[in-house]
């Protein structure tokens, strides 16, 4: 079982920054490799970024493809989502998301565990 605990979210005018963190409980948060999603209102989640156990390997949705970046600690048991050059359209809950295996999966059905999220709002 891995419990998830997003913090970090907040509202930021566009073009502005905000840092996303994602602890994790569990003594194999390593094994696990880990994704963001995002949901706006009367939207489906979606995918926003994914890294692998190691970290050596990442992926992200072409909307936010060079102002996002995942990373990860696992000593730390938590990962982040660094985003800049932040766009009103990037106003959504942001989930973080783990599954349990070790390759980065872009498909929200490849994840076993979910937080509560945090909301992000960026404004015009």
């Amino acid at each position: 079982q891995v419990q998830l605990v997003e913090s970090g979210g907040g509202l930021v005018q566009a073009g502005g920054s905000l840092r996303l963190s994602c602890a994790a409980s569990g003594r194999t948060f390593s094994r696990y490799a880990m994704g963001w999603f995002r949901q706006a209102p009367g939207k489906e989640r979606e995918f926003v970024a994914t890294i692998s156990w190691t970290g050596a390997n990442k992926y992200y949705a072409d909307s936010v493809k060079g102002r996002f970046t995942i990373s990860r600690d696992n000593a730390k048991n938590t990962i982040y989502l660094q985003m800049i050059s932040l766009k009103p359209e990037d106003t959504a809950v942001y989930y973080c998301a783990a599954r349990e295996g070790l390759s980065a999966r872009v498909s929200r059905d490849d994840y076993n565990y979910w937080g509560q999220g945090t909301q992000v709002t960026v404004s015009s």
